[in-house]
């Protein structure tokens, strides 16, 4: 039961609150749609790039909170759309939402968030929030919204604390493709866009065939590859060796995803071990990354706050396949769980840290064409520092 002493009272124009699992209640102007939705409240730093964030699948579960105080200015559109299945919960903002004012705008972004089923929470003090979120991790929480503004504060505090939390889940199975798609094939583009044009066609016939399994993607994922010259084939993320092996890939690509990298593990390290003694190329991203770590024998960990934005810096260590000195690239990042670098065994190599708090962003497994990072190449949004891995991985099949 909540505390009276220590829940604010609620403001005469409350029709939104955010209950912490700790009993901390927070009010604010609720948009977007009704009801009450659990998970784990994070924080973004990106100051563009909203709509991709709110469809991408890694953040199932969560409820994103906008450290850019104007989200809603490019309004949103058919276009920058991430995914199509489970995503971000619901967010919360400082301000309220913006009017659009961008020539690709379509439709409000607080009309798209009601018509998506993702709950908004405006007039928060974001940087307070997220200090909290810095100084003692990410809370599990209850984000509702009720126009009429009546709460039952008990029970959404209740629902909050009953939540398990991320830890231990396995939610890439419920986010992840239920059945074989070539990608880009018949009315979907699958390639890369250009302003005026959209995206473009993919080439059927294009080779390498890459084999993507889907633990939880982001499309511009697949658009790079398509982009880099590779033909896509995308398997749920529970299918099995010979499954993957009857496509005939020359490499497989390992998608990111929510949730905790060890319990998705349970069915797909499995596979990926087999992946790696047969010698088929690999490649991964984010949930990708910390998936073939643990085929190769290190270990994951929940960290304390994450990294979600689109200014990561990332050191490019000299053990990045031969590189003669250390570079840097900005990234974009979203991700709760890391590979424990100190848990990385011989012959795997590490070759991306990060340079905010040193935690592992990279391996290389040697004698073996299997690479993975922690950050989005594809950004999305983000800088596009690091396309060259797309590049890197489709140029090394034959």
């Amino acid at each position: 039961m909540a505390d009276p002493a220590s829940t604010p009272a609620q403001p005469k124009d409350a029709t939104g609150v955010c209950v912490l699992a700790d009993g901390t209640v927070i009010w604010g102007r609720g948009f977007g749609a009704s009801g009450n939705a659990v998970g784990e409240v994070c924080f973004n730093t990106s100051i563009t790039g909203y709509q991709e964030i709110m469809t991408d699948p890694s953040y199932a579960a969560q409820i994103v909170t906008f450290t850019f105080p104007h989200i809603g200015n490019v309004g949103t559109n058919d276009e920058d759309l991430e995914s199509g299945v489970e995503a971000a919960v619901g967010c919360i903002t400082r301000e309220d939402v913006t009017a659009p004012s961008n020539f690709r705008s379509t439709q409000h972004f607080a009309e798209w968030m009601a018509a998506n089923g993702k709950i908004g929470l405006s007039g928060v003090d974001t940087r307070a929030l997220t200090r909290r979120i810095r100084a003692t991790g990410a809370p599990n929480a209850v984000i509702a919204h009720s126009p009429s503004g009546d709460f039952d504060i008990d029970a959404l505090l209740k629902r909050a604390q009953e939540w398990a939390g991320l830890e231990g889940m396995d939610l890439a199975k419920r986010v992840t493709r239920s059945e074989t798609q070539e990608w880009g094939q018949g009315d979907t583009a699958g390639g890369a866009w250009t302003l005026g044009k959209g995206y473009a066609r993919a080439n059927k016939d294009a080779k390498p065939h890459v084999v993507a399994l889907d633990f939880g993607a982001k499309d511009n994922i697949f658009r790079n590859l398509v982009k880099a010259g590779a033909r896509v084939t995308v398997l749920p993320a529970k299918t099995s060796l010979d499954e993957i092996m009857a496509h005939k890939p020359d490499g497989v690509f390992l998608s990111n995803g929510p949730g905790d990298p060890a319990a998705t593990g349970e069915y797909a390290v499995p596979v990926i071990k087999a992946l790696l003694d047969a010698d088929m190329p690999l490649f991964g991203i984010c949930l990708g990354h910390q998936m073939l770590a643990l085929a190769a024998g290190a270990k994951t960990i929940k960290m304390h706050q994450g990294h979600r934005g689109a200014n990561h810096p990332v050191q490019r260590v000299e053990a990045n396949r031969g590189q003669t000195g250390d570079l840097v690239e900005i990234t974009s990042m979203n991700h709760g769980f890391a590979v424990d670098g100190a848990t990385l065994p011989a012959g795997v190599l590490e070759t991306h840290k990060s340079l905010f708090d040193g935690s592992n962003c990279g391996i290389a497994i040697e004698g073996k064409n299997a690479f993975s990072v922690q950050y989005h190449p594809e950004a999305s949004p983000g800088p596009m520092d690091s396309f060259y891995l797309f590049e890197k991985f489709v140029g090394g099949l034959s």
